[in-house]
């Protein structure tokens, strides 16, 4: 089922009380720094952390009750483990995540602090999907997708809901790994032009586009953006993004680091790498937004100290 923007409506009743409405921001600074009328979505307070909430509570809401008693599964790296534990929490069900081995310790450490029982698994020799396939038949949970489900993605489209209570963008920046905010916000605002942002060398979604068919990232290609290295989109979210996306944009490590740096000193906002990432896209002049009114997602705060620290002295 491919998810209409009535789906996120219903998502976004469906969840209420339980994500946060997060604020738009916006300052001098970025918007003399881009001849634009800038407005940062800061998704970096929402429950958890990240934008992730809003999709895990709208599919897990979602289940009929016989079958939510039963638990849940997620993969992830980590937001959408902490979303699905949250959100798990609050109904009052088992969570098990499958985490890789090398994801961040904040996010390994804060998932585990809610309940959930981590399942690591080494990201480069082993399928998180197979992993996830298999404890999802063991115990009779259901599994909650971090993108390509059609509630996942009208959960994440919320986002996109409340952009457009306050505003009518021309453009939005929307981090993109498998697509689930990125198709979302584009089911919700469906007048806006849309221009996925991901890591330089982890460009799946700009070759999708190109060639017009799913394309793979190699293994073992890394970044600083954990959470946006997915090894490809899914189904449903390339129906959506071959319709909808204007652009798919890379970005650097050192512009993410310097975008970070950016956030906190003119928003006073803490982002993770692959929250900064669409915010790095703007400031390094991927498109040109002169005159025109532009939404950025700053999708997720969940950083460690260290990385942050390096993001401070870019």
């Amino acid at each position: 089922m491919i998810p209409t923007i009535e789906d996120v409506k219903a998502a976004a009743k469906r969840i209420e009380g339980i994500a946060v409405r997060t604020p738009l921001l916006r300052n001098d600074a970025l918007d003399e720094a881009t001849g634009a009328r800038v407005f940062v979505k800061a998704e970096c307070l929402q429950r958890g952390g990240a934008f992730k909430m809003r999709g895990a509570a709208n599919a897990i809401a979602a289940l009929p009750a016989e079958v939510r008693a039963k638990g849940v599964i997620a993969f992830s790296s980590g937001n959408h483990a902490i979303a699905v534990s949250t959100a798990a929490k609050h109904f009052g069900i088992a969570a098990t995540i499958v985490m890789p081995s090398d994801a961040p310790k904040i996010k390994l450490e804060t998932t585990r602090s809610l309940g959930a029982t981590v399942v690591t698994y080494d990201r480069v020799n082993e399928s998180r999907e197979e992993i996830g396939a298999r404890l999802s038949a063991e115990k009779g949970a259901s599994l909650i997708k971090p993108f390509d489900d059609p509630f996942v993605i009208a959960g994440q489209g919320t986002c996109g809901l409340e952009i457009a209570d306050e505003i009518a963008p021309d453009i939005v920046f929307v981090p993109a790994s498998g697509g689930g905010l990125s198709t979302g916000v584009a089911l919700a605002l469906p007048k806006a032009r849309i221009i996925a942002v991901e890591p330089e060398e982890h460009n799946d979604i700009a070759r999708t586009l190109e060639t017009g068919a799913i394309q793979r990232n190699a293994p073992g290609i890394r970044s600083i953006c954990d959470g946006l290295l997915t090894d490809q989109m899914g189904e449903i979210t390339f129906a959506i993004a071959r319709e909808r996306f204007e652009a798919a944009l890379g970005v650097s490590d050192k512009a993410v680091l310097r975008a970070m740096k950016f956030a906190f000193r003119h928003f006073k906002i803490v982002l993770e790498p692959s929250g900064a990432a669409s915010l790095a896209a703007l400031l390094e002049g991927g498109a040109d937004v002169a005159g025109k009114t532009v939404a950025v997602i700053a999708s997720g705060g969940n950083v460690d100290a260290e990385t942050f620290e390096r993001a401070l002295a870019a």
